[in-house]
C-alpha cells in the first residue's frame, strides 16, 4: 500500500506475483470491513481485556465469565478462535499428583463409598494452603461444600502450623450447620495433625458431623479441594494481584466473595456456586 504512491500498482503486482484484481478486492475489504469481521475484532478485543484481568484462565472460562458479566453468548469454538488469534493462553501451571499410597487412615474414607450428593452441606471438604507474600508466611484453611464448590468458611493466619485457623474455620462451619441441626454432614479432610486431634474431633459428633479422611500421602482422595487450592493461589496472585500493600485479610475476603458469587465454575456448567445453589433451591 505504501509503495503504490511511488510505483504503478500493475508493476508492484507483477513483482509480488499477485493478481491485480485480487489486490483491489483485498484493498476494498481493508477499507470497508464486513460486519462479521468487525464483530470478530470486537470480540478479540473483549477476550484480550478479560485475559488481562484474569490471566490464570483459558478460553472456556473466559467465555463463561464474559457470558456471566455481559450476557454475550459465544460458542466455545468461536471463543477458541478469538483467543488463538489473539495469542491468549493461560499462565497457570497445574501439577499431577502421585498415585494413591497405602490405604491406612485414621477415619474411614467415606468419599470412596460413592456417596450421592443432592443438596448443600451434605459433604464439606477442608484443607490448608500456604503462600509467602513480602517475606511473610500465610496459611489459609478452607471449608468447601463439595456439592457446589462454595467456600462456606475460611481462616487466615501468619503463623506456621497455627492450629487456631482450623478450629476457627470449623466453628464458623458449625454456626452454619446449626441452621440444619438434623442434617448429617460428612466432613472430609486429610490426616493432618489438627484434623486428627482430639479437640477437633470431639466437636463433630455434637452437631451430627461425621469425619472422613483421605488415605495417607494421597491428595487425590481430596482432589476437588486440592484443585481449588491450586486455582486460588493462581488467581489471587495472577488475577487479583495480591501484593500485601493492602490488608491481606481484606484482600483474601474480597477474593472469597468473588469465588462464591462471580467466578463461573466448569464443574457447575459455568454457573457460580451461589447461582448453582439458588437455581436448585427453586
Amino acid at each position: 500500500m505504501e509503495l503504490s504512491a511511488q510505483f504503478p500498482v500493475k508493476k508492484l503486482c507483477e513483482v509480488m506475483n499477485v493478481n491485480r484484481s485480487g489486490f483491489y478486492k483485498w484493498k476494498k475489504r481493508l477499507e470497508h470491513p464486513s460486519e462479521r469481521l468487525k464483530a470478530l475484532v470486537s470480540h478479540i478485543t473483549l477476550f484480550k481485556e478479560y485475559h488481562a484481568k484474569y490471566p490464570s484462565h483459558g478460553y472456556r472460562w473466559l467465555n463463561a465469565k464474559i457470558r456471566l458479566d455481559t450476557g454475550l453468548i459465544l460458542s466455545d469454538q468461536y471463543a477458541h478462535k478469538c483467543c488463538k488469534t489473539a495469542g491468549i493462553v493461560s499462565v497457570s501451571k497445574h501439577y499431577r499428583y502421585k498415585k494413591p499410597g497405602d490405604p491406612f487412615k485414621v477415619y474411614p474414607n467415606l468419599l470412596m463409598t460413592g456417596i450421592n450428593l443432592d443438596g448443600p452441606m451434605q459433604c464439606v471438604v477442608s484443607d490448608m494452603t500456604a503462600f509467602h507474600l513480602k517475606g511473610v508466611y500465610y496459611e489459609l484453611t478452607l471449608y468447601m461444600d463439595l456439592w457446589n464448590n462454595e467456600i462456606l468458611s475460611y481462616s487466615l493466619s501468619e503463623r506456621k502450623g497455627d492450629r487456631t485457623t482450623y478450629i476457627s474455620g470449623l466453628n464458623d462451619l458449625i454456626e452454619l450447620k446449626k441452621k440444619q441441626p438434623e442434617l448429617e454432614m460428612i466432613l472430609h479432610t486429610d490426616q493432618g495433625s489438627v484434623y486428627a486431634s482430639k479437640s477437633f474431633n470431639d466437636l463433630l459428633p455434637l452437631y451430627h458431623i461425621v469425619h472422613s479422611m483421605s488415605r495417607a500421602g494421597t491428595p487425590t482422595d481430596n482432589a476437588a479441594m486440592e484443585a481449588i487450592n491450586g486455582w486460588i493461589k493462581a488467581e489471587v496472585f495472577n488475577d487479583f494481584h495480591l501484593t500485601g500493600n493492602d490488608n491481606v485479610q481484606s484482600e483474601v475476603e474480597r477474593y472469597i466473595v468473588f469465588f462464591n458469587e462471580e467466578r463461573p465454575a466448569y464443574s457447575l456448567n459455568y454457573l457460580t456456586p451461589k447461582q448453582y445453589r439458588e437455581y436448585h433451591a427453586l
